[in-house]
């Protein structure tokens, strides 16, 4: 079976980042919600968003804290810029994340969030089952 891509729904464009955007300063978006660990702040910037909201890429960073997560809406691909987290599984299996580490949260992902350094992330969110 071939799937069809509707392509009007794709930004044809491509997204650059210099280095400097990657450190500069980011807008505060607050609290992190559902934290139960501390009292981590977060901030960010979008770089890109499609035009149906199925896809974002941006820069997301925050303090220390912790939180869990249960049954992800979407797939979550992340590139550690800074700082130091530990995301643990449903099942337990323990991911150690520093700079320059990649991981990939799928929909339904369940698990924790343990920040131990202010983390900055580039990252790529995919919604849809």
């Amino acid at each position: 079976m071939t799937e069809t891509i509707d392509r009007s729904v794709l930004d044809v464009h491509g997204i650059a980042a210099s280095p400097d955007d990657l450190r500069g300063d980011l807008e505060p978006y607050g609290p992190r919600i559902g934290a139960d660990r501390g009292t981590p702040q977060t901030s960010g910037r979008i770089l890109h968003a499609s035009a149906d909201g199925s896809i974002e890429v941006g820069i997301w960073e925050c303090t220390p804290g912790g939180w869990s997560i249960e049954d992800r809406p979407n797939t979550e691909t992340v590139m550690i810029l800074r700082g130091r987290a530990t995301i643990t599984d449903a099942d337990g299996t323990r991911h150690e994340l520093v700079a320059g580490m990649s991981l990939t949260l799928p929909v339904g992902w369940t698990g924790r969030w343990e920040i131990h350094e202010t983390l900055r992330k580039v990252y790529v969110t995919i919604t849809g089952r």
